[in-house]
Order: C-alpha cells, then sequence, then structure tokens
C-alpha cells in the first residue's frame, strides 16, 4: 500500500469572496485525500464553483460550513479563474466528477474501500456497474440513497452505524449544494472516513446526465451546457448566482488591484479577510 504518512497538512488558501479555498495542484489534491483515508480520519471536503462562494457570501450558516471544511477545492472555472487573478497564477479547477475518478483509480489501486451516498436508487445502481466495469479492483464497501426528506433520528444513527462498519475510508456524498455540504458538516465527527461532496458526478458517471465536451469544461463553459440541458432547473441559478459572482470579484479584484499598487508587495488575500 502507498504510505501517505508524510504529506503535507499546511494549507495554503485564498479567499474567493470571502470562502477559503485551498490552492492546489491535483498531485497534492490526491496525497491529501489518501493521507486522511489511510487513517480513517473524519475530514469533509467543499467542492466550491460560483454558486458555493456566492452562497456562502450571503448566508452566514453556510459559510461557516465552507470555512470549517478540512480543504475547499476550486471546482468552476469562474473560482479558478479568479484565484489566478489574485496571485495563484498557475491555479487549476479541481472538479467533483475528475477528482472522484481519479481517487477512485488510486484507491482501486490500494484496494482501499469507498461508500456512494447519495443520488437515486436507478442511479448508483448504474453507477455500481460502471465502477465494475472500469475499476473492477475497487472495493464498493456500501451505497445509500437517503429520501428527499431529513431522515429521523434512528434512521440517522443507522446509516452511521452501517458507513462506519463498512470499512469505507472516503464517502463520496452526491446530494448537491448546499444540502451535501450540510451533511457533511453534521457527519463529520460521527463518521469515520473522509466525506467528499461532488454534486452530480454520479449522475455524470452513471450516464443518467451528460456532461460537457471537454473543450467547454476547459474553456469554462459547462455550466452553459448543464443550463442548456437542464434550463427549467437551472437558469434563475446561474441568472442570479453568475451576475452575483461576477459584481462580488470585479468588487475583490478592484480592492487587491488598489492594494497592490500602493503597497507594491501584495500576496494573494489571506482568508481570514472577509469581503
Amino acid at each position: 500500500m502507498d504510505d501517505f504518512a508524510r504529506f503535507d497538512t499546511r494549507r495554503d488558501t485564498v479567499s474567493v469572496l470571502g470562502a477559503p479555498i485551498d490552492a492546489l495542484d491535483w498531485p497534492a489534491t490526491l496525497s491529501r485525500l489518501a493521507g486522511w483515508a489511510q487513517g480513517r480520519e473524519g475530514r469533509y471536503v467543499c467542492i466550491c464553483n460560483a454558486h458555493s462562494v456566492v452562497t456562502s457570501r450571503r448566508d452566514p450558516r453556510f459559510a461557516r460550513v465552507v470555512n470549517e471544511a478540512d480543504m475547499a477545492t476550486p471546482d468552476g472555472a469562474p473560482v479558478a479563474w479568479l484565484m489566478r487573478r489574485l496571485g495563484e497564477k498557475g491555479q487549476e479547477r479541481i472538479n467533483g466528477p475528475d477528482l472522484m475518478w481519479h481517487y477512485f483509480r488510486l484507491a482501486a489501486r490500494r484496494a482501499e474501500p469507498i461508500y456512494l451516498y447519495g443520488g437515486s436508487p436507478e442511479t448508483l445502481e448504474l453507477l455500481v456497474k460502471k465502477l465494475g466495469e472500469e475499476f473492477p479492483e475497487l472495493p464498493i464497501a456500501g451505497h445509500y440513497s437517503p429520501p428527499f426528506r431529513k431522515l429521523a433520528e434512528e434512521e440517522d444513527a443507522a446509516v452511521i452505524r452501517a458507513i462506519n462498519a463498512s470499512g469505507a475510508r472516503t464517502v463520496w456524498v452526491g446530494l448537491g449544494c448546499p444540502k451535501q455540504e450540510r451533511w457533511m458538516a453534521e457527519h463529520r465527527d460521527k463518521i469515520r472516513a473522509v466525506l467528499v461532496g461532488v454534486g452530480a458526478a454520479f449522475d455524470y458517471h452513471a450516464g443518467t446526465v451528460k456532461r460537457a465536451p471537454r473543450w467547454m469544461q476547459r474553456s469554462g463553459f459547462e455550466w452553459l451546457h448543464r443550463l442548456l440541458n437542464e434550463p427549467k432547473r437551472l437558469w434563475k441559478r446561474y441568472l442570479a448566482t453568475n451576475s452575483l459572482f461576477l459584481w462580488y470579484a470585479a468588487c475583490q479584484l478592484l480592492r487587491f488591484t488598489l492594494r497592490r499598487t500602493f503597497n507594491r508587495d501584495a500576496t494573494p488575500v489571506p482568508t481570514s479577510e472577509r469581503h
């Protein structure tokens, strides 16, 4: 088994509209996850797009959830772009669907059990089948499709017991933002595994929702592909979120530029500084 005992635990974060987003590349992200998983540490990871950081900016309770995450990656192209403008020159997207696939490849080599939480029963069935084809050596310790309603206390306790008893090192949570982030924050101290919120990744990999072509992902237009495929569900969210993100980002960049102009030694905006 790979030894991740010496992986770097120090966080280098950039404030994106006030949300602390980790400045990491792919190897560092995977190494950090693997190190936590190896020790069955209770941690949670937020995968943050424009919707996440705007919601964090406007909702203090959700901001607390993101701020207290053990890692928050720049899922969306706008978030990674703003980090580059704030000084992290080489920052790339660390998005949920790709993170899930890259980590499953690593977990398969290590025979490390994973757990799937979220999605519909049909999606989970297709996803488990796809994973069996792509990663035959990946141990799937279990999967659960929760109801849309809030679980009763005894139901939730049963889920916690099942996940802990399964031996899973990571739990991949596909409930959508902000539900999955709140669920992870509530369960970090109860589940002996790393919780990773990956949004629509279950649907993409199961094939129930078509993901944007690679060129759209690379150019930052994956959101447009989703909007065109799910206009009734997403048009209000994207219209409001993207407009607010652009406004908040412009204000933050203006402050950063003025500070750099007057100080000449400005560094990426510290996470302690909320705007």
